[in-house]
């Protein structure tokens, strides 16, 4: 069962209840999240540099942090234009980047933490530029949105690997995993 991730994207949209005016907001400031995209990246890998696991991940190729970083900035950059007004091609890169996490070994224990250093430092960034609340709130939705992305790619491919290999239906790996979770 791989998502579709514009009907993902539409799902979380109306979760977190990303508005139009929200969209507005965040198109309107986009100059100002290309400025700080990079300051952004610098904290953001300061802070998974600092933890061994993630460092050896982030340092297991030549230039992989180098590439890691540009690749931050485009996305930090892309949450303020949405690219297409937030449609099927951000809804695919935010897949793209999900499966990305999932095959390089980025774990959810670790993005998790880390989308919350980007929303704090973030916030920072928006009281010392008198930005507004309604601003910092958007991104804030917009953050969670992709952090969904990655969450749902380690569910989708850790399930259709689990379906694949045991030849288990859908119905009876969800049973399973109620099962378990229950008697936990």
């Amino acid at each position: 069962m791989t998502i579709e991730p514009i009907n993902f994207m539409a799902t979380m949209v109306r979760r977190v209840q990303l508005t139009d005016e929200d969209k507005s907001l965040l198109a309107e400031a986009a100059p100002w999240g290309k400025e700080i995209a990079p300051q952004m990246a610098d904290t953001f890998y300061d802070y998974l540099g600092r933890d061994e696991e993630m460092n050896a991940i982030l340092n297991a190729t030549e230039g992989r942090i180098h590439r890691l970083h540009q690749t931050f900035v485009d996305w930090f950059y892309e949450m303020f234009t949405g690219m297409d007004s937030w449609g099927k091609a951000y809804a695919e890169r935010r897949w793209k980047i999900g499966l990305v996490h999932v095959r390089i070994g980025i774990g959810p224990q670790h993005v998790v933490p880390a989308m919350a250093v980007v929303v704090n430092a973030v916030r920072q960034k928006l009281r010392e530029a008198n930005k507004s609340e309604a601003l910092s709130d958007a991104l804030g939705k917009i953050c969670m949105i992709d952090l969904a992305f990655i969450e749902q790619a380690y569910f989708e491919v850790s399930s259709q690997a689990v379906l694949k290999e045991t030849g288990w239906t859908q119905a009876l790996f969800q049973r399973l995993i109620a099962t378990g979770a229950a008697a936990m």
